[in-house]
This record gives structure tokens, C-alpha cells and sequence, in this order.
């Protein structure tokens, strides 16, 4: 039977978001139904409230969650009620042209729950990344929840969610850190401050941190940054260069997703080093490289799609190493709040004040 619960939604575009009755069906075939413990709030729930994913409004917002299994429908085996589960926007088909050929991190055919959850008078909603979490409880694609272990807080588990698995993925996964190497890192908010604290359980030698704002690079020093660079006062390429023995990095991850800051990168990095694109531009951003400089300088330009993450795989392996105390999820979280407090934790992350507002249920 369908259940009644709070959640937010954006009912359209800049406007305010709003807590709303919502209408959870029983979970169909290879779905479940999942009762939210944390949900954090990610820039990307701003981007669809400022309608800049896409006009299919009301959005039910939340995706950086983790919970415990209510009920599942017909055919699902992976996860049972009563598990602990961290939700993911990447449950992978098995059956495209990349898992098929071993590389399910890009499964090109991810799914989402068949359903869809409601308002009272039968509004369809449109769930951001096919999760919708900002809500007591959530119907998702069963391939959407990976268990992990349950000593884990709530509020720290489903950061992993987007975020932090971002920008942790982007620097051991996608940008392939190794020990001793030299990382600089564009942009210290939530995503670049994750791949610090990658490259430095990767065991790079040295990693450099480059934002303008002195509060970020305060707080990047705590992730494991031995070295900090305030792009407004300083030339940021400049600087990592000379703090590598004039040759640059030898990786350069771009958490910010401008041009600008994009060349940067490109430039800041040794002769074939990797530059990773982990920070999402706007469509209507163009980048212009002399193509003399892409071919001579070598190495690989990447984009990091979700830290190229595969769920089953990392969830479970970090959130294991932060029990161990080899990886401190705990530092990302700046608050925790209500569910009726979104719309402030919105405006708290766009002034920079916060890491992570943490919505508590």
C-alpha cells in the first residue's frame, strides 16, 4: 500500500523549495522502498532548483543519502529489508556495451525506479538523479542501494553518495594517483577537498591546493594538502610549477568546471601528466586550446564521471577504511539539519560557509 511521507520539492525554477506531502508506492519489480536516516545537500540539488538540469518540474530533491531497506519488490536479491545502504545514481545494467566488456563504472544504461512518486493530487515527481532522498522515505531502483557496514553514521555513509565518491574516485580512480606523485587540486569546496583526501591516501607525495578563498584552503590543509595556493593573489600555474621543481604536477584535478580555471589545469601539469575534469561546466561554456600544446605536451586529458566509481566496489571498501581511521568521511560534514532547513543550507553553500549540510531525519 502506498505510504504518505514529508519531503522537499522544488516546484519550479528559483523558486524556494518547500516541505510537501509525498505519495511512496510499494516498490515494484527490482525496486525498494528505503527509509531515509541522512541526506546531504549537494550543489546538484541546487542545479535543478535553478533549473539547470533540465524544466521537469516539481523536482523531489536529495540524492547523497543512506538508509535502511524498508521493502523490495519481485525479483530482488542484492538487498533485503533491514539492510544498511548507501543510494547511488549509477546502478549498472550488466548488459550495455561497457559492462559488458568489464568497465561497468561507465554502464551507458543506468536504471532508475519504474514508478513514480507523487504529491497528494497525483503530481508526478521528477527525482533528482532518479533518487529524490530530501524525504522521510524514497523509492529507488533495487540496483540503486550498495549495503555497507551499519557502525557507519548515516550522516557521514551517504556523502559518499555523490560528493565525496567525486572527487575520492577522481584521484584514485579516474586520475590513477600513485605513491609519490605530485597532485594540485583546482577548487577546494566539497569535491575538490575529496580528492585531496584521495590523492593523499593514494600516498602522493606532495599535493598542492589552489582555490581563492583562504577559509577553503584552511580547511584543504585538514584534508591532507601539504601545499596551498590563493589563485586571486597568486598565478596559480606559476606557483604549482614552482613548487615541483619547475615542471608542474603530475596530476591536476579541475573541481571547479570553468574554462579558466580549466586551462589552468592544462598548463599547471608536467609533460605527460593527466589533467581530470571532475567539476561540471554549464553547456554553454567553450574551451579554446592551442591543438600544438595538446599534442606536445602529451599525457591524457579525463573527465571523471561520479569519480568513476563503481558502488558495490568502493562504497564498501571506504566506508571500511574510515572505520579503521585511515579515512576521515566525519570532517565533510559541517551540520547537520532539518528537513525544513534546505532552503538556507542552499544559501550557507553558495556563500562558501559550509562543507556539507547534512539533512538528519
Amino acid at each position: 500500500m502506498a505510504q504518505e511521507v514529508r519531503g522537499v520539492i522544488a516546484p519550479g525554477r528559483n523558486e524556494p523549495v518547500r516541505v510537501e506531502t509525498i505519495v511512496v508506492p510499494d516498490p515494484g519489480p527490482g525496486e525498494a522502498v528505503v527509509q531515509i536516516q541522512a541526506c546531504g545537500v549537494c550543489h546538484t540539488d541546487l542545479h535543478y532548483k535553478q533549473g539547470g538540469i533540465n524544466d521537469d518540474f516539481p523536482f523531489l530533491l536529495g540524492h547523497e543519502a543512506a538508509g535502511i531497506v524498508e521493502s523490495v519488490g519481485e525479483g530482488v536479491t542484492d538487498v533485503a529489508p533491514g539492510d544498511f545502504v548507501i543510494l547511488n545514481w549509477r546502478a549498472v545494467c550488466g548488459n550495455c556495451r561497457a559492462c559488458l566488456r568489464g568497465r561497468p563504472w561507465y554502464c551507458f544504461n543506468t536504471h532508475n525506479a519504474k514508478q513514480k512518486m507523487t504529491l497528494t493530487d497525483g503530481t508526478e515527481l521528477s527525482p533528482a538523479l532518479g533518487i529524490g532522498a530530501f524525504a522521510e522515505k524514497t523509492l529507488v531502483a533495487a540496483g540503486q542501494c550498495t549495503k555497507v557496514d551499519p557502525a557507519v553514521s548515516p550522516a557521514v555513509a551517504g556523502l559518499l553518495g555523490c560528493g565525496v565518491m567525486a572527487g575520492i574516485g577522481a584521484a584514485i580512480n579516474t586520475g590513477n594517483v600513485g605513491r609519490g606523485d605530485t597532485v594540485a587540486v583546482i577548487g577546494c569546496g566539497g569535491v575538490g577537498d575529496a580528492a585531496i583526501a584521495g590523492a593523499n591516501l593514494a600516498g602522493a607525495a606532495k599535493i598542492i591546493a589552489v582555490d581563492i578563498d583562504d577559509r577553503k584552503l584552511t580547511t584543504a590543509r585538514t584534508m591532507g594538502a601539504t601545499h596551498t595556493v590563493n589563485s586571486k593573489e597568486t598565478d596559480p600555474v606559476a606557483a604549482i610549477q614552482e613548487l615541483t621543481g619547475g615542471f608542474g604536477a603530475d596530476v591536476v584535478i579541475e573541481a571547479v568546471g570553468r574554462p579558466e580555471t580549466y586551462k589552468q589545469a592544462f598548463y599547471a601539469r608536467d609533460l605527460a601528466g593527466t589533467v581530470v575534469l571532475v567539476g561540471v561546466p554549464t553547456p554553454d561554456m567553450k574551451l579554446e586550446l592551442p591543438l600544438i600544446d595538446v599534442f606536445g605536451r602529451g599525457g591524457s586529458l579525463k573527465s571523471s564521471w561520479y569519480g568513476d566509481c563503481l558502488p558495490s566496489r568502493d562504497f564498501p571498501m571506504l566506508i571500511d577504511l574510515h572505520l579503521q581511521g585511515r579515512l576521515d568521511l566525519a570532517k565533510f560534514v559541517t551540520e547537520t539539519i532539518q528537513l525544513d532547513e534546505v532552503e538556507q543550507a542552499f544559501e550557507r553553500m553558495h556563500g562558501g560557509d559550509v562543507l556539507r549540510s547534512v539533512v538528519v531525519f
